[in-house]
């Protein structure tokens, strides 16, 4: 595919270096042995571009988590994936107006709502295990002494349900939305019964899935997240 429309040299060059994988479908990077790509001498030399230019594009290509640079490896190219680039923008978003961090999560819940049964449905036998394996450390902290809030859970549990999608940018916001909620700092307290609450909801949607009845699991979510609008403050976005 043309990629002229990209305003970078050497975003042009990392993109006619990618290839899609033909069994994930995801993008892998094309270039050398583990990713590597030319220095960026030796990269001026082919573009035509100089060096102090490449050097400011490859910036802005870190930034957005498509090359990773460390002293001894070199530059290399890393697979595709649309988080960093949503990160780096809600993390300035938020920066400005904590409301924009309560308008992502209500873009986060509708994406979590329109992909439920498609995402529940390709769940493997072994992720189901997972799921349930999850929500029963989660009960394990919360009936535990001293009690313990099951964060770890929460998150691996919500984007493991969305793993199998194949679609990089359903991804990217969603694990964009818990780096997000963690730097805010909404992971480090919440009221012992709201988190009951929410657990119930949380393993009715486990074993739903497991069930093979998606509906029940999508009811069980969209109630789950209704449990937001008891909330006071900023906390309503915990769900």
């Amino acid at each position: 595919m043309p990629n002229d429309h990209l305003s970078s040299e050497f975003l042009r060059y990392l993109a006619s270096r990618q290839s899609a994988d033909g069994e994930s479908g995801s993008l892998a990077c094309g270039a050398g042995e583990g990713g590597r790509l030319p220095s960026l001498h030796d990269l001026s030399a082919e573009l035509g571009v100089s060096v102090a230019s490449l050097r400011e594009q490859l910036e802005v290509a870190k930034a957005i988590g498509l090359v990773e640079v460390h002293p001894r490896t070199g530059i290399r190219c890393l697979p595709y994936t649309f988080r960093p680039a949503v990160h780096q923008s809600l993390s300035y978003a938020i920066a400005i107006d904590w409301d924009h961090f309560l308008a992502f999560a209500d873009l986060r819940n509708h994406i979590e709502a329109a992909y439920w049964d498609e995402a529940a449905r390709r769940l493997t036998l072994e992720d189901q295990r997972q799921l349930q394996s999850l929500v029963e450390r989660a009960w394990e902290k919360l009936k535990g002494h001293p009690v313990q809030i099951p964060h770890a859970e929460h998150r691996r549990m919500h984007l493991m349900i969305y793993s199998r999608l194949e679609n990089p940018f359903v991804q990217g916001l969603l694990e964009a939305y818990w780096a997000a909620y963690e730097a805010v700092g909404l992971n480090l307290y919440a009221g012992y019964d709201y988190l009951k609450q929410v657990w119930d909801y949380h393993q009715q949607m486990v074993e739903a899935i497991v069930d093979g009845d998606y509906e029940r699991g999508y009811q069980a979510l969209i109630e789950h997240k209704d449990l937001l609008f008891h909330r006071a403050g900023v906390a309503e976005v915990e769900a």
